[in-house]
């Protein structure tokens, strides 16, 4: 059996490993290429787009796909609907690994928003320190409130795509845990965090460490995406593929 899963998460991750070395299967990783040093997986890993749905289709038929996993970031809508539409015009069969989002609990002062121009509107018009971690791609949507003083956290260098005045730039990979979370926000006397619903452990941190400090969340809820088969973890994805009979290997990443 020959499966593309298109990756660049934790649930991507988890299924590729446990599915690497097994004879009965040729398995490829498809990744966006956002990321310069993506760490190694063991299975065939290609990097960067396929031009669009139309692309992809084509890349299914010419591999000979026979399985196609979605297994993208809750926010990359576009590939999840490239994804649908290229399973459909090669009557590939498809399934999205989709990570619950999280939940409001009590104590969680959220206020959520559709966009990141919705997000930037509500930090106010008076300077706040602002925690932003809603990764590099959608962060110079925040260079039109300049007024704010920033932590942005992103995995790969920021560079100059938020270009304000107050502005302290942050690499770092998760997980990340509460405690330390805690720690930052303190020392960094944040006033406000804005986050995406990405759902799962590894980032969980920021939103259990903000109700912690009665800090506010701008939460950005998570696009539409396809009405496709779907589960919430690898394992889901390895019960779909019918090799339920191997454990899948646990992780705590998942960005």
């Amino acid at each position: 059996m020959r499966i593309l899963i298109l990756g660049g998460t934790g649930e991507a991750s988890a299924l590729a490993r446990s599915l690497a070395g097994r004879p009965d299967l040729s398995v490829v990783l498809s990744l966006a290429g956002r990321t310069a040093a993506p760490k190694a997986e063991p299975v065939s890993t290609r990097v960067g787009g396929f031009g669009g749905s139309d692309g992809l289709a084509r890349y299914l038929g010419a591999e000979g796909i026979d399985r196609l996993v979605d297994a993208t970031h809750p926010f990359a809508a576009t590939i999840s609907a490239n994804a649908a539409r290229a399973a459909a015009l090669t009557e590939v069969p498809l399934l999205a690994i989709r990570r619950p989002a999280w939940c409001r609990s009590t104590g969680d002062l959220w206020n959520e928003v559709d966009t990141m121009e919705q997000a930037v509107a509500a930090l106010g018009p008076k300077s706040r320190r602002v925690f932003l971690t809603i990764g590099r791609q959608e962060a110079g949507a925040f260079a039109a409130a300049p007024q704010h003083r920033y932590l942005a956290r992103t995995v790969e260098p920021l560079g100059d795509l938020l270009p304000v005045p107050h502005l302290t730039a942050l690499e770092a990979r998760g997980p990340f845990d509460a405690d330390s979370e805690i720690a930052l926000m303190r020392a960094n006397g944040i006033e406000i965090v804005v986050s995406k619903n990405s759902g799962g452990a590894a980032t969980y941190g920021k939103i259990a460490a903000a109700r912690d400090l009665a800090i506010p969340v701008v939460m950005v809820r998570r696009p539409e995406k396809p009405d496709v088969p779907n589960v919430p973890d690898a394992e889901g994805a390895r019960r779909w593929l019918g090799l339920c009979d191997h454990a899948a290997p646990s992780t705590l990443r998942a960005v």
